[in-house]
């Protein structure tokens, strides 16, 4: 017998729609010439899988994946894979598309890539997981590679996907190739400080968005939307840094103490150990969408894209948002936040963090020369801190948002690498 799994519901919106305004705006505002825009609306190479997986019980099942390329002119393409129900092509598009935007802000040598499977990896055994991932693996296998394409882990994806993935292009091209994927574990080849990498960015930009508008982090509130790798770390490294983290969720909702809710590296263990924030922590439980609209200074959207919308935008309180998700406010909800006078961070800078890093374990595994936590903590707070600057420059001689400086920052670096290598044939 022979099954397909289905995607649920996306989100309200389309992200792809989301990101091409995106780009459209801006493009307007540089007078970008036409011809130019329209290489940048389009994805260069999209990939689509349908392939069988035996399960446990004997039966197959067939899954659809996807891999898409947005841009490579600044280098191999560069983006994560991600598991999810929700998982579509226009999605994948989007995701590609603020990978490149991500890499040229931050200034890597990578273009943008993303890709997914349609599947709920929480409803398979260790074995069909493997087995499913290993499959893939193979069927994008001649779209990957240390010099094409590197992917690494996202959304229901983690360190042991990524060994899979990593060990099975490398059965097929009969040699270890550690450098094709990252967000491994370290053992084989993976960078220290990558599981913190994207949470500790939020921190850092954090930090540098506080001070340029004249606020303490210390004692100020935090609701961080999304409970996952990066929202617990965001939540617990801002902890530390003297924040008052007031609300945090997961899927299946969130909790509210406005006085704080304490230790946070105790709640981040709980959620690690259980797999959801515990009913039993101290403080009210309210919705995912409630969190959103708390009166904190900080609010952290760490989860999926679209969930500030023109739907609800108004009725978001926070003073700043620093977007820890791709893509989690859409151009509508911009466009309210902009005229309440709502400090947004966008996440093509504010969530570089891990990209950076990966980027680190990318070079050390092409040189197999690997460097300690502390260094490579000090090289991502480094970069990732100048390319604040840089798009805060932009944003102080422009004007409008700061989306809209950061998108003048990649798209201008984009746009000149594409020019420099000039059209082939």
């Amino acid at each position: 017998m022979t099954t397909t799994a289905t995607a649920a519901q996306a989100p309200a919106g389309n992200p792809w729609h989301d990101a091409r305004e995106q780009l459209d705006a801006v493009a307007g505002k540089m007078g970008l010439d036409p011809g130019m825009r329209e290489v940048l609306r389009h994805c260069k190479r999209e990939f689509t899988v349908n392939f069988p997986v035996k399960m446990d019980d004997g039966s197959v099942r067939v899954f659809t994946g996807y891999r898409v390329h947005h841009n490579e002119a600044r280098g191999p393409v560069k983006g994560g894979l991600r598991y999810s129900l929700n998982v579509s092509l226009d999605e994948v598009r989007a995701l590609a598309m603020w990978m490149t935007w991500k890499c040229a802000v931050a200034g890597l040598p990578f273009g943008g890539a993303k890709g997914g499977v349609i599947v709920d990896p929480r409803a398979l055994s260790s074995g069909e997981l493997e087995r499913m991932t290993r499959r893939f693996a193979a069927e994008i296998g001649m779209l990957i590679g240390p010099d094409a394409d590197v992917p690494a882990p996202d959304m229901g994806t983690d360190a042991q996907v990524m060994a899979w993935i990593m060990d099975t292009y490398s059965m097929m091209h009969g040699h270890s190739a550690p450098a094709v994927i990252t967000g491994k574990p370290v053992s084989i080849g993976g960078s220290t400080g990558r599981v913190e990498a994207t949470g500790r960015g939020v921190l850092f930009v954090t930090q540098e968005a506080c001070r340029a508008r004249g606020m303490a982090l210390a004692g100020a509130t935090v609701a961080v939307q999304g409970f996952g790798n990066v929202g617990a770390t965001a939540a617990k490294l801002l902890a530390e840094a003297g924040a008052k983290v007031v609300a945090v969720s997961d899927s299946e909702g969130a909790i509210y103490a406005g006085d704080g809710l304490g230790d946070i590296a105790v709640l981040v263990e709980r959620k690690r150990t259980r797999g959801l924030i515990p009913d039993s922590h101290p403080g009210t439980h309210i919705t995912n969408a409630e969190l959103l609209e708390l009166p904190v200074d900080i609010l952290v959207p760490a989860a999926l894209e679209g969930q500030i919308h023109g739907g609800n935008a108004a009725r978001v309180r926070a003073k700043m948002i620093v977007e820890g998700a791709n893509g989690p406010t859409t151009p509508e909800a911009d466009r309210i936040l902009a005229q309440k006078g709502v400090y947004v961070v966008p996440d093509i800078l504010a969530n570089a963090g891990g990209v950076i890093v990966s980027y680190f374990e990318w070079v050390q595994d092409l040189q197999s020369f690997f460097w300690e936590e502390d260094e490579v903590n000090l090289r991502l707070e480094r970069i990732i801190k100048h390319a604040f600057q840089e798009v805060a420059d932009i944003h102080a001689g422009a004007g409008g948002t700061l989306r809209e400086a950061a998108y003048m920052l990649a798209v201008r670096r984009v746009v000149e690498a594409t020019q420099s290598r000039g059209i082939f044939p």
